[in-house]
């Protein structure tokens, strides 16, 4: 039997086919196992800040003080965006947050300095820049829908505090600002997910930075990706109460459905970034006076309990979203918070695609009619 004679096996989805290295993040499904750069996610979560964990994947390596300092300098003077942009924004207020942030990214590329420069210096600048104006324009689209002016960004707080005072207006307490940053950290890069594949693929083709970007986000915003931290909440929100948890559970399999939140494509053990949120959600509830909220998702975890042996745990987003509505803040905004944690992910994957690129040409098998002649329209 010749080569060409060997029958062609179908990867649908392209499941455990690797086609690249990476240094930026690895995961050990089996074992629950995420690291940034060698750096267990675990120590970035309980001691890292979203701009040390950006300035690590954007650079490499973790900063110094005085390093980490100019890096969060240039982030907070990044944050202002063009008059151009706003006005933008206000012509496609009704649009979906994701489409808003999709259009924007895409926008900016017209006022980005560095838009033609593809070297790694320039890209880095990007991705900066992008890293400060995506929670910029997540805001800014949030008033303006709500025919409000833009709450200008608070110099004096970090990147998210900040976007939490221009978001809802007030100065948030030390520990939510410190949760909201956590979240960040957790959702900042998780090796080739969807939207950092399709990112690669447009790096790829030599295009630049923003347009890959703008590719990330137009992926995030498909549900299959990004929509399950929305739909924990819908779920939570139709559960109403932590007694009728378990039925809720149960009928959900007898219909051999899905429960939002549980399972993850690549890990069969429970996320290791969940443990990190459940703690800050239940301190949040009751700081917020809604304690129900993690009474009714913990309800839901300990009637999923003897499904974990199967590898159906618990994920990430599955408390993500608690911590956004606890906020009060819209449910179609979540997967934009998403997205504003994941820039300097995306941005660290194009670095890599940039640095050794090569055109993503996968193959489809054809399975379509054999060869037919083409006949003419008059003789249909």
């Amino acid at each position: 039997m010749t080569e060409q004679d060997q029958p062609i096996k179908i990867y649908r989805g392209l499941k455990d086919v690797y086609f690249e290295r990476s240094g930026t993040s690895s995961i050990d499904g089996r074992a629950g196992e995420l690291r940034y750069r060698g750096y267990s996610i675990h120590d970035l979560a309980a001691h890292s800040s979203f701009e040390e964990t950006a300035f690590l994947l954007l650079h490499g390596e973790l900063p110094d003080r005085a390093a980490l300092a100019r890096f969060d300098d240039e982030l907070k003077a990044a944050r202002a965006l063009p008059t151009a942009l706003l006005e933008i924004i206000t012509r496609i207020k009704t649009a979906h947050p994701m489409d808003v942030l999709r259009t924007c990214v895409s926008a900016l590329s017209a006022f980005d300095p560095d838009v033609a420069d593809k070297s790694h210096d320039a890209n880095v600048r990007k991705g900066l820049r992008l890293t400060a104006q995506a929670p910029m324009i997540v805001c800014a689209h949030h008033h303006i829908r709500k025919g409000r002016a833009p709450v200008p960004a608070d110099g004096s707080l970090g990147h998210a505090a900040n976007f939490l005072w221009m978001l809802k207006g007030e100065k948030p307490s030390a520990p939510s600002a410190r949760l909201m940053d956590t979240d960040l950290v957790l959702h900042a890069e998780h090796g080739s997910n969807a939207s950092s594949f399709a990112a690669r693929v447009v790096i790829g083709t030599d295009a630049d930075l923003h347009a890959a970007l703008t590719a990330a986000v137009a992926a995030l915003s498909g549900p299959a990706h990004g929509g399950a931290a929305e739909d924990v909440m819908k779920m939570a929100i139709e559960i109403g109460e932590p007694e009728r948890a378990a039925a809720y559970v149960a009928q959900k399999r007898r219909n051999k459905e899905a429960v939002t939140g549980f399972g993850h494509r690549v890990y069969r053990t429970e996320d290791p970034r969940a443990r990190h949120m459940r703690a800050g959600v239940e301190r949040l509830s009751k700081e917020m006076g809604q304690p129900k909220w993690f009474e009714i998702l913990q309800a839901v975890v300990d009637a999923m309990s003897p499904y974990a042996r199967h590898g159906v745990n618990v994920n990430v987003d599955f408390y993500s979203g608690a911590i956004y509505y606890l906020h009060g803040i819209p449910q179609d905004l979540f997967v934009p918070i998403f997205a504003m944690g994941r820039v300097p992910g995306w941005t660290a994957q194009c670095l890599e695609q940039y640095a050794n690129n090569i055109l993503i040409r996968p193959l489809t098998l054809y399975d379509g009619p054999q060869a037919r002649d083409y006949v003419p329209i008059e003789q249909r």
